[in-house]
């Protein structure tokens, strides 16, 4: 991981920040982040009783239409479906809205990290190992121990991915004498210390 990071701290001190030249209009936050999942039930159960999130309510189906309406409003195929939604909030954060797709070309294998649209949530935690025990305990998989991110802007963070049941990738994070960014700048992250 040494080698990774160091890469990372030559361009974090090289590079000049960027700010927005233009912005979408009335444009707020990050309001809800998709994420699709094999099984809504199972992956509701488990976000609530392992994660602590809470559950809020469900909707759906959408489909099967008999015109291209999925292509041009969510570009799927023409025949996938959306079995059911189910709106989850994990503390201080946007919401997650659950899918549940069903679709002739569907991929059953989450995306890596590395893959063209691979991502990953990272949640806050106040005390990062206590919270990768946790984990451990509930049978979860945490790939490795915490790292600190050092010589970067975020230097003060220090981050573990774990996966889910459905293998999608998640993170915890913990900051809680803030990152080094802060030191140089008065712009902010969002901060879920609140």
């Amino acid at each position: 991981m040494t080698k990774f990071l160091k890469p990372l701290a030559i361009a974090a001190a090289i590079a000049t920040p960027i700010t927005a030249s233009a912005e979408l209009p009335g444009m707020r936050g990050t309001q809800h982040i998709g994420i699709t999942v094999p099984d809504v039930d199972e992956a509701v159960e488990w976000l609530v009783d392992v994660i602590g999130c809470e559950s809020f309510y469900s909707f759906g189906p959408f489909g099967p239409f008999e015109d291209d309406w999925m292509t041009y409003n969510l570009n799927v195929n023409p025949r996938a479906v959306i079995d059911i939604i189910t709106m989850v909030k994990c503390g201080n954060g946007p919401a997650l809205e659950v899918f549940k797709y069903t679709s002739p070309d569907q991929n059953p294998t989450p995306p890596k990290n590395s893959d063209i649209g691979g991502y990953h949530i990272a949640l806050y935690v106040d005390d990062i190992r206590e919270a990768t025990q946790y984990l451990r305990e509930n049978d979860v998989r945490v790939l490795e121990d915490p790292h600190p991110l050092t010589g970067t802007g975020s230097e003060g963070q220090e981050w573990v991915y774990f996966l889910t049941p459905w293998g999608m990738q998640m993170e915890i994070v913990s900051y809680p004498d803030g990152m080094s960014y802060e030191q140089t700048t008065e712009r902010r992250f969002w901060d879920p210390r609140g």
